[in-house]
């Protein structure tokens, strides 16, 4: 990456206190993000979602965050107000949570959750916001945004919910949105239709994203750089193209569980996990 990052991050802890100790859920990670598509991948567990919220200030319950740097466009995150984090929430770092029918309100319709997500960060009146929630309907690629706008979540299907959530979170036109998991609720093809809708909207509107996922193949073909993550720590970084040369074991050994269609009969490898990976720190 060779402009000059919008997001900075050295030395991320993300730390959980519980009586029989403490879980370190995220430990010493560091990355810059630009305007480009940064993918971070892991099992479940990693520390993928945890560094995400940490991000933004949302770490559940008692979790302690400490970083040596958490730097946005020149704002120090980790000293900042509650005022200024909720100005950057939402209008300049938005996040798109894993599956709709957990995210949105299920007695709100449609329409008045995605213009109370621009009238939040705005003085438009009204007439402009249903305006504009149209306007990302019909840019998500829903085919009657009309009906949809006066639709209740369940109404929806999971792939239509997940463009509504791409909506809600594009409408304020953040400089970052941090997508966890986005597509992990869907199937193979619905799953290529958001994909190519949020890449359509990132690339159009010169956004930078971080794609949180747990699918290799899917985050090569879609993003730009990748971080891999393993007990709360980032194994390699590798070019996105260049995922297949990846030197560490850990990501070699999650490459070679994937299953290929020209492996006739064959078992899937099992990876072997080293203790030595997660005692780096």
């Amino acid at each position: 990456m060779n402009e000059t990052p919008i997001l900075s991050i050295e030395d991320l802890h993300v730390t959980f206190p519980t009586p029989k100790g403490d879980v370190r859920a995220v430990r010493g990670v560091s990355f810059d993000l630009g305007r480009e598509k940064l993918g971070i991948v892991g099992e479940s567990g990693s520390g993928k979602s945890q560094t995400g919220r940490a991000i933004l200030g949302l770490i559940a319950g008692r979790g302690i965050v400490h970083a040596k740097r958490m730097e946005f466009d020149g704002i120090d995150l980790r000293n900042a107000s509650a005022q200024t984090l909720r100005a950057i929430r939402g209008n300049r770092i938005s996040m798109i949570m894993q599956d709709p029918k957990y995210s949105l309100n299920p007695v709100i319709t449609v329409g008045r959750q995605i213009e109370e997500a621009y009238l939040v960060h705005t003085r438009a009146a009204k007439a402009e916001a249903r305006e504009r929630a149209m306007e990302m309907l019909k840019a998500v690629r829903i085919r009657n945004p009309e009906r949809v706008y006066d639709a209740y979540p369940h109404e929806v299907s999971g792939g239509m919910g997940q463009r509504i959530m791409i909506a809600m979170m594009m409408i304020p036109e953040p400089d970052i949105i941090i997508a966890d998991e986005p597509t992990s609720a869907l199937d193979v093809t619905v799953q290529m239709q958001v994909l190519a809708i949020l890449d359509d909207m990132v690339t159009q509107r010169g956004m930078a994203l971080i794609f949180i996922s747990h699918d290799l193949n899917l985050v090569a073909s879609f993003c730009d750089r990748v971080l891999i993550m393993y007990a709360g720590q980032v194994m390699e970084v590798r070019e996105a193209r260049d995922l297949h040369n990846a030197e560490h074991p850990y990501t070699r050994g999650l490459l070679e569980c994937l299953p290929r269609i020209d492996a006739h009969g064959e078992s899937l490898a099992v990876l072997q996990r080293d203790p030595a990976w997660a005692d780096l720190q």
